[in-house]
């Protein structure tokens, strides 16, 4: 009862701004909660934000919520709306240990979800296509994620482009949320676009077609007309 009551005191809010007070609470969340080679550095959430506050976004926004609870961050969730493919793209997402499996994620995501629609109507004035989003091939809510008939855990070799000139690209599973009715594949030729927009816009990759992970990633769905569902191993049980 006494996280009940505490976790109802959690205020969802968005940082709008580089000089918010909750900006570096939250960066140390997401350095706690991921390894270096996946995340990006501090400085780039700033030049990001003062883009935002400067008026320099066309058809792209990018968000970053925060969950506080008495001024202190326990949760964060990041993405960018894509306006030229009409798909929100998660970035981050990470909630204090002491609040895991306590709804702040859901929370987070539902805001994310939220805020991309807002940005398909008013943008591009269309309904939002779908969401994308890394996972990692370990991770137990995996096979939570591919019970959900809205969404596609994609059977193609993905990669998380590196973010540090010493790192190499890192493996994820990739999915896609269809926000449209349900998908039981994709066009290969969508695919491509959709690859090609989140290295080149999300990650800001200035030539993805020289980086080898990004010719691995074609590469496996070369051939192929459209790209359906990946095996996902089942849920284990708690038994």
């Amino acid at each position: 009862m006494a996280l009940v009551t505490r976790l109802s005191r959690v205020r969802i809010r968005e940082i709008t701004r580089p000089d918010d007070p909750a900006l570096r609470p939250a960066y140390t969340l997401l350095r706690r909660t991921f390894p270096p080679s996946e995340r990006v550095l501090f400085p780039e959430w700033i030049d990001t934000l003062e883009e935002r506050v400067q008026g320099l976004w066309t058809d792209t926004a990018w968000h970053l919520f925060v969950a506080e609870r008495d001024g202190e961050v326990i949760g964060l969730c990041s993405g960018m709306y894509v306006g030229n493919v009409n798909i929100g793209v998660i970035g981050y997402l990470a909630t204090t240990a002491a609040t895991r499996g306590a709804g702040v994620g859901s929370r987070l995501r539902d805001r994310l979800r939220r805020a991309f629609r807002a940005d398909a109507l008013r943008l591009v004035h269309k309904r939002l296509e779908g969401i994308l989003g890394e996972v990692s091939a370990t991770n137990p809510w995996l096979a939570r994620l591919s019970r959900d008939e809205h969404v596609l855990v994609l059977d193609v070799d993905y990669y998380q482009p590196r973010l540090h000139a010493t790192d190499d690209a890192s493996p994820f599973v990739l999915y896609y949320e269809s926000m449209r009715g349900v998908r039981r594949a994709i066009p290969a030729a969508e695919l491509r676009r959709l690859l090609y927009a989140v290295w080149r816009r999300v990650y800001r990759v200035r030539r993805p077609l020289e980086r080898s992970a990004f010719n691995a990633m074609l590469r496996s769905i070369e051939g192929r007309r459209r790209i359906g569902a990946r095996p996902v191993p089942k849920e284990r049980s708690a038994g």
